[in-house]
């Protein structure tokens, strides 16, 4: 997971990642041609949807008639996923989230994108471009889909008072033990590392991504005795859902999407943004550094983000869309304010996944942080 990722390049350019770290040296597409017929696609459930799962829900075929690019799909499970398949070099892009940009990136696995070539890319709002997990020394490395905040949902009817703090689900003498819930993945340790951020100012945390030998001990530490309480880690938000429904689960980690399922459901839920803040999600369009369809993956791109089909996903999926014409294209004329699309303001309580680095994405030079490598490894102890 370090700078010896290996991958996509001759040699390296200078340092412009976190404490210096290389990428290795691709060049970005010059200009742009004919579409090559096809693009293979890596993406999240529902980014990419064609009408076969509800011929209502469809953004795929316009784009195939105006561009003459088949699309074939590949839904990935999980980040961890996405990077395996990436590194084949048989898929031509990839929605990579912010715990698997970086690993793309800094392996060699995408291309920095040519954004003047991308029409659509001017749209998107400003909060979005040139972070940490989705460009490098101001080059950016994909396109902005959509986004969101992971946030603290609780029954009404059994949870009171009503939470506002994440302690809630860190309490080691909370009444709910056995039905409080968590995200399955190792980048849920960022979650315990903002609390204790927010609560324990004395361990210098900064960035809950960036977390040295002691930090780290004391988040893995916190969701060691977090994990007696849980009855039960989730990823599929379905199941989720109907876990909240049941009253198997009465508070926990959520996403907004999963919180208007349960209440459209019947379900007595409320999700908040926590008085700490919270973690969240960013995803970014990439294309591979050995895309053999470059042309349609950059249609591709520009297609996604355009405001109908921004739109679509958004609405289809649960999130903010990325590009700020969107709002005005949304069936319901409220999602993007039940999604904070255009609330600077909100965001910038939300700490977005970011792919952990032994070179401290905070900037720290004078200590190792704990990589990727190590957070996986601790997860899986963690849940025992």
């Amino acid at each position: 997971m370090l700078a010896g990722c290996g991958g996509g390049g001759d040699d390296s350019s200078s340092g412009g990642g976190p404490g210096g770290l290389s990428v290795p040296k691709i060049d970005k597409l010059a200009s742009l041609g004919a579409g090559e017929g096809t693009v293979n696609i890596i993406a999240w459930a529902g980014y990419v949807e064609d009408g076969s799962t509800d011929p209502k829900v469809d953004w795929v075929s316009d784009f195939e008639k105006e561009t003459g690019c088949q699309v074939n799909t590949k839904v990935a499970g999980t980040s961890d996923e996405m990077v395996t398949l990436m590194k084949t070099g048989e898929y031509d892009v990839v929605s990579a989230s912010g715990d698997a940009s970086l690993r793309l990136i800094y392996g060699g696995d995408v291309a920095p994108v040519n954004t003047d070539l991308i029409k659509n890319y001017a749209d998107v709002f400003d909060g979005l471009k040139d972070k940490a997990w989705n460009s490098v020394n101001n080059q950016p490395y994909g396109v902005p889909h959509g986004r969101g905040a992971n946030l603290l949902m609780y029954r009404t009817d059994t949870v009171k008072p009503a939470p506002t703090s994440w302690s809630a689900v860190f309490d080691a003498n909370s009444p709910y033990k056995g039905k409080i819930t968590a995200y399955d993945s190792p980048i849920y340790i960022a979650d315990a590392a903002l609390y204790l951020m927010k609560t324990k100012p004395d361990l210098g945390i900064k960035n809950p991504y960036a977390l040295d030998d002691t930090q780290f001990k004391a988040a893995t530490d916190l969701l060691t005795e977090q994990n007696k309480l849980i009855g039960e880690y989730w990823s599929d938000y379905t199941k989720e859902v109907q876990a909240f429904k049941s009253g198997d689960s009465v508070l926990g980690t959520t996403w907004q999407v999963i919180a208007n399922l349960a209440a459209a459901d019947k379900a007595p839920v409320e999700a908040i943004l926590p008085s700490e803040g919270a973690t969240g999600w960013s995803d970014t369009w990439m294309i591979s550094s050995k895309a053999k369809h470059p042309n349609c993956g950059y249609l591709w791109m520009n297609h996604i983000i355009s405001p109908k089909a921004n739109a679509g996903v958004a609405e289809w999926f649960g999130e903010a869309p990325a590009n700020k014409l969107s709002c005005a294209e949304t069936a319901d004329k409220n999602h993007c304010k039940t999604f904070h699309a255009e609330d600077e303001a909100y965001f910038s309580n939300v700490w977005y996944w970011t792919t952990p680095l032994a070179q401290c994405v905070d900037g720290r030079t004078d200590v190792t942080c704990k990589d990727y490598a190590a957070w996986t490894q601790a997860w899986t102890t963690i849940k025992g």
